[in-house]
């Protein structure tokens, strides 16, 4: 699986969208320029004349500018080639859609306004100066807007990048910890095999048939990432099966789950180690053997699984204290996938043997 993050297609065709969507910014900075000098001048009368006309110039004027700057320099690092066409661009444009928009204004409200023979005055000078100030400082916020905007969206694909990276680098260490676990349980049994075919061939044929089942019932959720405790439990049975062709009368075995965990999802091959460190460290060195119980049950939002054994017990057998390879690469998928929502412990059995009791958080499937 590869992830990588694609330069957006989209922007170019969504200038006039993005040019629309910040209209509202040029009117309403324009409205307050309206306020602004009709205050300085004292004339409230005169606010809804001056709203028209501060209105339509200043929104001219930034649609010109930003819609240019949209088609033309529609990028975050501008140097002296970008500066310096933008900037002439707004000297050029600020009288053009000043005097335009005094003309539509007039229109509009039926005032009379300077003809172009009148217009150039020091009035007007200073309010085209003005202009160019406000329209130049819309268009800079605008674009901070949008230099924001991109910046956090490069953040978020840079998180969801981290993110993906680290599933995958987990899903692998996964599947490492996974496979650590399945060689060593059939190269035993494949051993065991062999050695019966020379002394009891019925036997030998008997644990083949188990280890069929056994397979037949894991290979196919074996490579997932998780299953149902259900599918688990019938895989634990399949492999108790194996274990009592191989150790006879010597072992005995229990399963119990309840039918409203059956659906309950847990990563796939948790239970094998368990049920496999019960019998090669308990009962398999124990002369009589004895009996493994795998049981479900809830406890809150958690679910709990224990693997109950009545074989020699903690630190009788070296290796024992710590649980194996098995039940330490099971702590550590745990670990990696649940943190501290999921604990496993060994304890003392009572009368004798040894208690594994495996918490994880409850999750159905539908």
């Amino acid at each position: 699986m590869s992830f990588s993050v694609q330069p957006s297609t989209a922007a170019p065709r969504s200038r006039w969208g993005r040019m629309l969507r910040d209209a509202p910014i040029a009117i309403g900075i324009s409205a307050l320029i309206a306020v602004v000098i009709v205050l300085i001048i004292g004339r409230p009368e005169t606010l809804f004349e001056q709203l028209v006309f501060s209105i339509i110039i200043g929104t001219i004027a930034f649609l010109i500018v930003n819609g240019a700057r949209l088609l033309l320099w529609d990028r975050n690092g501008w140097g002296l080639r970008e500066w310096v066409p933008f900037s002439l661009l707004v000297v050029a444009t600020v009288p053009v859609a000043h005097f335009g928009g005094m003309q539509i204004s007039g229109a509009i409200l039926g005032i009379d306004v300077p003809t172009l023979a009148q217009y150039p005055t020091l009035n007007q000078l200073s309010m085209n100066l003005l202009t160019l100030i406000v329209v130049a400082g819309m268009v800079m916020l605008v674009r901070h807007r949008e230099h924001m905007r991109r910046a956090e969206e490069e953040r978020a694909a840079e998180r969801l990048r981290a993110e993906v990276i680290e599933r995958q680098a987990l899903q692998a260490q996964l599947r490492l910890m996974q496979a650590q676990i399945e060689p060593h349980m059939l190269f035993n049994t494949l051993a065991n095999l062999q050695g019966l075919i020379a002394i009891d061939p019925d036997r030998a044929s008997e644990m083949l048939d188990q280890l069929i089942q056994y397979l037949r019932a894991t290979l196919s959720v074996s490579r997932a990432e998780s299953t149902t405790l259900e599918q688990e439990f019938a895989a634990m049975q399949a492999y108790l099966g194996l274990m009592g062709v191989r150790m006879g009368e010597r072992l005995a075995y229990r399963i119990e789950l309840p039918p409203e965990l059956r659906k309950a999802r847990l990563p796939t091959m948790l239970l094998q180690p368990l049920v496999e460190n019960a019998i090669v460290h308990g009962l398999e060195p124990k002369v009589d053997g004895g009996e493994v119980v795998v049981k479900a049950l809830v406890s809150g939002d958690s679910l709990v699984i224990e693997v109950r054994d009545t074989g020699l017990g903690l630190g009788q057998v070296h290796g024992r204290r710590g649980g194996g390879v098995g039940v330490s690469t099971t702590r550590e998928r745990l670990d990696a996938l649940y943190g501290e929502r999921a604990t496993i412990t060994l304890t003392p059995a009572s009368p004798q043997g040894t208690l594994a009791r495996l918490t994880l958080p409850l999750e159905t499937t539908a």
